[in-house]
């Protein structure tokens, strides 16, 4: 039974090219580097590398992806090019050849465009009239059937199509030009016009798989830009070439079928697409298997639908204990399958004849071995390999891998390739040689799902991995890292600072003693001694270098062995610098100005000291005795520790520019004094202290360009001010022209009469309460000119006595004299029916209304029942006594 399982896995898969002959059409004129055909080679070990080589090597060369390209530029003859493409396996050189025919275009590809060469003219239509002696133009829209134009066109460009004109252009200047996607529109420049001529072009090779038509729109316009003809449609077809080869959606097909299936079962649909149009023979593709492998038990065990690419079985006899896997070729062909003119293009499908977990996985070799350099990680230690006879790429032939043994600490893992099936054993945490040399593990593999009922192998197996760790050299590095010194600053050049020394940790390595370098020294202050490390100074250290921040300065160095290859590591030194009294004090500003008389005339000034306390602040200020004017002139006192004020001794001194020298002594131990310069610009102040002469000011320093500058932003200022009062004043004007507008003492007119505002609450009122406390005091209403008494108000007769209030009464007794009062009104027969008796405001006199009260009523009294105004209350005893109670 072994020697049959053999063969059928040696027929199962056949290294070499799929086809002995292979057929491609090109176009006729080839071009050096074009891409020509792909061509397939077929490798049952995925591990062989190939090397395919041409029998015309000066015409043709083959690359490592199987694609053939030309090597030069030259015509196809109308007869087929033939010629050998071999494959080589670069390590057994084993050698396949296949055999590769060209075949040139058909001729009526290169007829199209021949045709379009033949430029025609396109004019307006003319029609002579019977009844007429001179021809009359014809009143119709301008229309040209559709140019059909071939992709792909070789040119040379522009490529001219066809030519515009109007019958008008004898007698006018006209000016042609076009319009739409692929003139002014994008794609922009693929379509031009010449505006004189009217001659219309194409500027470069058309793709129909991208724009299969383009609608373009023709104006005929004089030199004024008046249109003259009306626009015409243009419709640019573009023709498929076959210049697209069928593709597969995928290049290999998976798929499965029961063992024992019977003929006729579907197993899958294989799709192909083609970009060409799919209403022309360019785009209809027609399937066909070329080979089966293997060919047992029967060469044809399926066939495949040649227009929907549905492959089923046409034999019996499907065993996967016998065959386990089939692989088709298929070939995709458009042009209708057309094997002369057709462009092909093969896939793979698979099929899988499914079966059971029968067979658990066996390990090749019962120990593996594998090395790995010490302190690597990720990396592949050893592969374990086994067989299982179960369908591949399965759960019941993928194997898990895990660890039984030998690694207590966790340093590997063993993954699982999914092509090979392998067991992948990998490095995980990184290992020191110096603490383990060597590690033995135990492993065990099993698939993933579990073996079937009834089957008497084991379910796993065993093996044993020894791995071995290597010795490498290893990065130095320095003890301790950062390594910090404290030292005073103005260590003179050459004085020893320390000694920085690194450690090898290699110990069973024979290599001679480190070397050390500088490798970042910004100031340049430092060097190492290349053999014992001793660090010494080459300059002056200073802590006001401006490489020191926060007193710190940090240099790096560099530990190198003599391995193989050699290692280095790095380290840092810092240095915390202790500060001297290096530097002397200085005066801050170096300038200033002050007025020629004695008052006020103060200048404030700073001592600055690079160093630090204690060496700077406070600080002395004197001034020198020499010159003699000095003291003579100026007095200095000192205000604060770093603050000091300078002032005029004379009454007068002046104005002009004066050199005054003050010496500053710091704090420090010794102490450092300097004589700074203070420049002094004296000159003619106003009472506030402010220069005002302008001369001086310029000879002081300050420029003619600076004065200018000033006195414009002083005239803007002014602008803007007038403006401002101007804007102000015409506002007020506007306000006053409105209130002229409208009077509301004397407009009587309802829309515009002012009433009065009930305002936001006794908070924004100022009421007098005492009109509500002493009611007897209100003005009467027979002090009111006559005239001016509303009609609709009470006749003035004697009043009833209502409730009187004290002169001064408490401000809580309101609310009693209201409602006291509000039953007075109740009970007063002379009370008008209304709510209300206050009068608010006066309306005018004169209206054409009229008053409400001498509305008549539009029936007569006797007509209506009045006896329900009994009921209303006293307020209508009047109106119930006149119009109620009968006939009297």
């Amino acid at each position: 039974q072994a020697p049959i399982k053999a063969t059928c896995e040696d027929i199962l898969c056949k290294t070499g090219f799929p086809e002995d002959v292979h057929s491609a059409v090109v176009s006729r004129s080839v071009h050096g580097g074009q891409p020509l055909l792909n061509v397939r080679f077929q490798s049952c070990d995925g591990n062989k590398k190939i090397h395919f080589g041409s029998s015309e090597p000066e015409d043709f060369r083959v690359d490592e992806d199987g694609v053939v390209y030309a090597e030069r530029s030259f015509q196809l003859s109308a007869e087929p090019t033939e010629f050998v493409v071999s494959a080589q396996d670069k390590e057994t050189r084993e050698e396949w050849q296949m055999r590769v025919k060209l075949t040139p275009e058909p001729a009526f590809a290169g007829s199209l465009e021949k045709d379009q060469k033949k430029i025609e003219d396109i004019v307006f239509p003319w029609q002579q009239y019977k009844h007429s002696s001179h021809l009359k133009r014809q009143k119709r829209d301008w229309v040209i059937p559709p140019i059909n134009l071939p992709e792909n066109s070789r040119g040379p460009f522009p490529q001219e199509l066809v030519r515009i004109r109007s019958d008008r252009d004898k007698s006018l200047s006209l000016r042609y030009s076009v319009t739409g996607p692929g003139a002014d529109q994008p794609p922009t420049g693929i379509f031009i016009i010449n505006p004189i001529s009217g001659q219309l072009s194409v500027t470069k090779p058309l793709d129909r798989e991208q724009i299969a038509s383009f609608h373009l729109r023709a104006h005929a316009v004089d030199v004024n830009g008046n249109q003259v003809e009306n626009p015409i449609d243009i419709v640019i077809n573009v023709i498929d070439m076959n210049d697209n080869r069928p593709e597969f959606l995928h290049q290999v097909w998976n798929g499965t079928v029961p063992e024992g299936s019977k003929p006729g079962t579907y197993v899958m649909t294989v799709t192909a697409i083609d970009a060409d149009d799919p209403n022309a023979q360019n785009g209809m593709l027609r399937y066909r298997i070329l080979s089966q492998a293997p060919s047992s038990p029967s060469p044809n065990m399926f066939t495949i639908n040649n227009e929907t690419g549905d492959i089923i079985t046409v034999a019996a006899g499907l065993d996967r204990e016998k065959v386990q896997q089939y692989t088709l070729i298929i070939q995709a062909t458009d042009m209708e399958g057309n094997p002369t003119y057709g462009l092909s293009n093969t896939a793979t499908a698979v099929i899988t004849v499914t079966d059971v977990n029968d067979n658990p996985p066996e390990f090749t070799a019962m120990t593996f071995y594998g090395e790995v350099p010490e302190n690597r990680v990720d990396v592949i230690v050893a592969n374990l390999t086994v067989t299982d006879k179960d369908q591949p790429h399965t759960p019941a032939w993928n194997a898990m891998y895990r660890m039984t043994g030998g690694d207590p600490t966790g340093r590997f893992t063993i993954l699982t390739d999914p092509n090979s099936n392998d067991g992948l054993v990998t490095v995980v945490k990184p290992i020191d040689f110096e603490t383990n040399r060597m590690f033995v593990l135990t492993v065990a593999a099993e698939n993933q799902v579990p073996l079937a009922k009834g089957i008497q192998h084991p379910p796993q197996s065993t093996a044993t991995v020894s791995i071995t760790v290597i010795d490498v050299n290893e990065s130095p590095y320095f003890v301790p890292n950062p390594k910090l010194v404290r030292q005073e600053e103005g260590l003179l050049a050459g004085s020893m600072l320390t000694t920085f020394t690194a450690q090898d940790p290699d110990r069973y390595m024979q290599q001679t003693s480190l070397r050390y370098s500088k490798l970042s020294d910004p100031a340049n202050w430092l060097k190492i001694d290349p053999v014992n490390g001793q660090i010494t100074t080459t300059a002056v250290l200073d802590r006001e270098s401006i490489y020191v921040q926060n007193n710190m300065y940090n240099a790096t160095f560099l530990a190198s062995d003599n391995g193989i290859p050699p290692m280095s590591g790095t380290g840092t030194l810092q240095i915390y610098l202790l500060d001297i009294n290096d530097n002397a004090p200085q005066v801050n500003p170096k300038e200033a100005t002050t007025c020629e008389t004695l008052q006020p005339n103060a200048i404030n000034i700073t001592a600055v000291d690079p160093d630090i306390d204690p060496n700077a602040g406070p600080f002395a200020f004197e001034l020198p005795d020499t010159p003699p004017s000095i003291k003579r002139n100026w007095t200095i006192v000192r205000i604060s520790g770093d603050h000091a004020q300078l002032s005029l001794r004379i009454r007068f001194l002046e104005a002009g520019i004066y050199d005054v020298p003050i010496v500053i002594t710091d704090s420090g131990n010794p102490h450092a004094s300097s004589t700074s310069v203070l420049k002094v610009k004296v000159c003619q102040c106003d009472i506030n202290g402010d220069c005002t002469d302008v001369d001086r000011i310029v000879g002081a320093g300050l420029g003619t360009g600076a004065i200018i500058a000033i006195l414009l932003c002083i005239i803007i200022l002014l602008i803007l001010v007038l403006m401002f009062v101007v804007w102000m004043k015409r506002r007020d004007k506007e306000r006053q022209a409105k209130q002229l507008l409208i009077d509301p003492e004397d407009d009587v007119r309802d829309n515009i009469l002012k009433y009065d505002e009930e305002g936001g609450g006794e908070e924004d009122q100022d009421y007098d309460l005492s009109q509500l406390q002493q009611p007897d005091t209100v003005e009467p209403d027979a002090i009111k000119p006559v005239g001016i008494r509303r009609l609709d108000e009470r006749p003035i007769h004697a009043e009833p006595q209502y409730p009187v209030r004290s002169a001064a009464p408490h401000p809580g007794d309101i609310g009693d004299f209201i409602n006291e009062g509000l039953k007075a009104a109740d009970n007063d027969p002379t009370a008008p029916p209304y709510d209300s008796l206050l009068v608010f405001d006066y309306e005018g006199s004169g209206s054409t209304a009229g008053s409400l009260s001498s509305l008549n009523s539009s029936s007569s009294g006797g007509e209506q029942d009045y006896d329900y105004l009994n009921d209303w209350g006293p307020r209508f005893k009047k109106l119930a006594d006149m119009y109620g109670g009968g006939d009297d």
